[in-house]
């Protein structure tokens, strides 16, 4: 848009007519407040201005510098404010726009005031846009006629909640209360159903299970063998509490092998598992690191033992069922 905007250029009746070109009613100008209600109170602020309609692009415009007058509790809140919308646009042919043109203007006192014509410098013709006909009434704060003093601005209304206002609230609640009820009833129930079906396992099928989880040579490493021997003796001791009615998870190491001290384990067996559970106990105590080749013995003994020591049994119950 390559309209020629002149601020400040001061415009007003008497100026010579010629210096003005001619001098010719524009019509009204508008007045809107800023703020939407139904009286203007102190401080309220409005946009005075006027609406230039058919300007051709590149025609000189000057707006006036408007002033309150001396002691007026009116004020202008700054610059000339310039809005316009293309209202045409043809080949060759200079476009036209609709400029709407307003100051920011508010009073701090109440009282009527009535606002200035504004005169607009177009092309070198004065357009001069009347004032409403009707003043600004600004309203001061009400007066208590008793005390004498202004009433200070209300509160907010604080209604009370209704039952259709709380009852979503209430009913969403209780739905997510009984989810997670149900969610920890179908966890326990899950995890004491599973806990039932390992019980009713064989115990040495248990103990294969727990110990195949640790058939990889990543626990081998210094970080991770405290989890490897301590993963593969508790599933040992659970098969040996199961197996010969030692109370092996509550008990050291020498304990455990003092108990199994003349039970049908073969001695080789017996000295290759307590030096595994002994190693164990290095490396979770004693911040021992095992070799790559201790490590690869470990899995092969724990599963032997269990298998030898289950044949054993399954023997004795055949050999039982024959005597009798």
């Amino acid at each position: 848009m390559k309209l020629r905007l002149i601020i400040p250029v001061l415009l007003a009746a008497a100026l010579p007519l010629g210096a003005q070109g001619q001098r010719k009613d524009a019509g009204n100008t508008f007045l809107e407040p800023l703020q939407k209600r139904d009286s203007v109170l102190i401080a309220d602020q409005f946009r005075y201005g006027v609406v230039l309609e058919n300007i051709s692009e590149g025609t000189p415009l000057a707006l006036p510098e408007m002033k309150p007058e001396k002691e007026s509790p009116l004020e202008i809140l700054g610059e000339w404010q310039l809005d316009s919308t293309r209202i045409s646009k043809k080949k060759e042919v200079p476009a036209r726009y609709n400029i709407r043109a307003s100051l920011l203007l508010t009073a701090f006192d109440g009282g009527i005031y009535q606002l200035p014509d504004i005169p607009v410098l177009v092309n070198g013709d004065t357009l001069v846009f009347h004032a409403p006909e009707e003043p600004l009434d600004v309203k001061e704060l009400p007066i208590d006629m008793e005390t004498f003093q202004a009433h200070d601005i209300k509160p907010q209304v604080k209604f009370p909640y209704t039952f259709r206002e709380i009852f979503p609230w209430v009913a969403g609640a209780l739905a997510i209360i009984g989810l997670v009820v149900l969610l920890v009833y179908w966890i326990r129930h899950h995890r004491k159903a599973r806990q039932e079906e390992e019980k009713a396992e064989p115990a040495h099928i248990r103990a294969l299970r727990k110990l195949d989880k640790f058939r990889s040579d990543k626990f081998w490493k210094p970080e991770n063998q405290k989890t490897f021997y301590s993963g593969v003796t508790d599933a040992l001791r659970e098969y040996i509490a199961s197996r010969y009615g030692v109370g092996a998870m509550e008990m050291t190491t020498a304990e455990i092998f003092e108990d199994l001290k003349g039970s049908d384990v073969p001695e080789e067996l017996y000295a290759e598992m307590k030096a595994l559970f002994e190693r164990a106990d290095f490396v979770k105590f004693a911040k021992f690191t095992a070799s790559d080749e201790e490590n690869a013995q470990v899995l092969p003994q724990a599963v032997h033992f269990v298998t030898a020591t289950y044949q054993a049994q399954l023997e004795e119950e055949n050999s039982e069922k024959k005597e009798e």
